[in-house]
């Protein structure tokens, strides 16, 4: 079934200029908001109790098919007992610093207990799993009001980036059941960056007022059109024997699936050990990346001192000067040196079945493949091009949903810096619709690379390549459009 029916209206996300953008982060641009009235928003929401509680007991007991007898109604519930906009929001307790769990249980306040699901306890493949199957099981049975729900079902989720990522990914496994309806996703941001809450016009930050701005923010929810996302698979294929120790979101592949259009010839290993993951946002090699895992070591080993936004960006900040970032005391350390040393790269342009090489320029330090149009808390580092730049380097607009990943680069800290306050447009290099990046060692022992702001350290062997292949995943996400 097409994601898109009558329910919704699919969108791009809205264009937000400079001045806008700011006071939605700041939560300002909310207050223009009449209010809204407390029981109208839960009647809009909440689903009948029966369902609910079905749909907690299925998940609890991890098993789809143990709904109580008890809990169904003689004949099943008719469609209109069904809510406007039923709806069910993740909350990562962890995120936005104090006030995760005093939001928890204002939306439990609002909705119900049943319809607030904390990550720690519940993950969302087991909502998928053992809730939407409970819900589908019911109205498979003829229930018009569970199959109503199902069809009109929305999602929001409280926390960061990556959190987003988890729900996307697992609600993207109902994609293999190509009748199964996919539900669209807004976002309430409590992260650090914030950058697909930016592109779907949810904000940069959580409002000052935040109790009543969570009311608006769910009828926005419950009512604003649906965008699409596209998302991209990355496959990490490295010699077999080397020690990686992966983010969350790369899991062991069973096999080595790497375009075989493109023949890694001999300095692909004879047996290699591969790595997939999806990522919404962007993949990035290179200094950044090793500022970004310095940052997450520091901050596991001594939790105490990230206590919210405000203090990581300060200890990020820091953390990048004593990396090299800005300054490269000693440029005979191969490890501070371009990465031309060490990466190339080809792509396969749109519409297109060949893969070409395209140069690495002189003296960047970081690579970055990018799928929306925020970046590092906001940015916008491929810039708004003009159409004659478009037409000379053979670009196209860029969009969340245009099937083409933007590729630039940094040449330092400095360089990155500038970029990020948009005084100037990053380094572009090419717009693909696949990528593979080929690492060599030589004199690196280590490459660092972050996928959706997770980072990690990938060895390097002098002797065979890495391969890193992104490739565009064949569904779409839905995202909600929050302005």
């Amino acid at each position: 079934m097409d994601a898109t029916t009558e329910k919704f209206v699919a969108s791009r996300p809205p264009t937000v200029d400079s001045s806008t953008a700011g006071m939605r982060g700041c939560g300002l641009a909310n207050l223009t908001w009449v209010g809204v009235d407390k029981e109208e928003l839960r009647q809009r929401l909440l689903m009948p109790e029966y369902l609910r509680l079905a749909m907690r007991d299925c998940i609890k007991r991890k098993d789809a098919t143990a709904i109580p007898d008890h809990l169904l109604l003689p004949g099943g519930g008719v469609a209109d007992m069904a809510p406007h906009a039923p709806m069910v929001v993740f909350i990562n307790p962890k995120s936005g610093g104090r006030h995760g769990p005093v939001l928890k249980e204002r939306l439990q306040q609002l909705m119900s207990d049943e319809q607030v699901f904390d990550l720690t306890e519940v993950k969302p493949h087991e909502f998928v799993k053992y809730g939407l199957a409970c819900l589908e099981k019911v109205a498979a049975e003829g229930d018009e009001c569970a199959k109503e729900c199902r069809a009109r079902l929305r999602i929001m989720v409280a926390g960061g980036d990556g959190t987003v990522g988890w729900v996307l990914g697992c609600l993207g496994e109902l994609n293999k059941d190509e009748s199964s309806h996919i539900p669209p996703v807004g976002v309430i941001p409590l992260g650090t960056g914030n950058d697909l809450s930016r592109s779907f016009g949810w904000g940069g930050s959580f409002p000052f007022a935040w109790r009543s701005a969570v009311k608006r923010t769910l009828h926005r929810a419950s009512m604003n059109p649906v965008a699409r996302l596209d998302s991209w698979k990355i496959l990490v294929s490295m010699p077999s024997g080397e020690v990686v120790d992966p983010p969350y979101s790369l899991k062991a592949a069973e096999e080595n699936e790497l375009d075989q259009g493109l023949d890694a010839g001999v300095d692909a290993p004879p047996v290699a050990k591969s790595y997939e993951g999806v990522f919404y946002n962007y993949l990035s090699i290179g200094m950044d990346a090793q500022v970004a895992y310095g940052f997450h070591h520091l901050r596991n080993t001594k939790p105490y001192l990230a206590q919210g936004p405000i203090s990581n960006k300060l200890i990020y900040s820091g953390f990048s000067c004593t990396q090299g970032w800005f300054c490269t005391p000693c440029v005979s350390d191969p490890g501070l040196r371009g990465l031309r040393n060490i990466l190339k790269i080809h792509i396969k342009k749109a519409n297109c079945s060949q893969w070409e090489e395209i140069a690495v320029p002189k003296n960047v330090r970081s690579v970055v493949a990018l799928n929306l149009q925020s970046y590092g808390s906001g940015s916008h580092p491929w810039g708004n091009l003009k159409p004659d730049y478009l037409e000379k380097r053979g670009f196209v607009e860029a969009h969340s949903d245009d099937g083409l990943i933007e590729i630039f680069a940094f040449k330092h800290g400095w360089h990155a810096s500038f970029v990020m306050t948009e005084l100037i447009s990053a380094k572009h290099i090419a717009q693909a619709a696949a990528v593979r990046f080929e690492l060599r060692g030589g004199d690196w022992k280590d490459a660092f690379l972050q996928m959706d702001g997770e980072p990690w350290k990938q060895p390097m062997n002098p002797e065979h390549s890495t391969f890193v292949e992104i490739k565009k995943v064949p569904f779409q996400s839905l995202m909600i459009n929050g302005a």
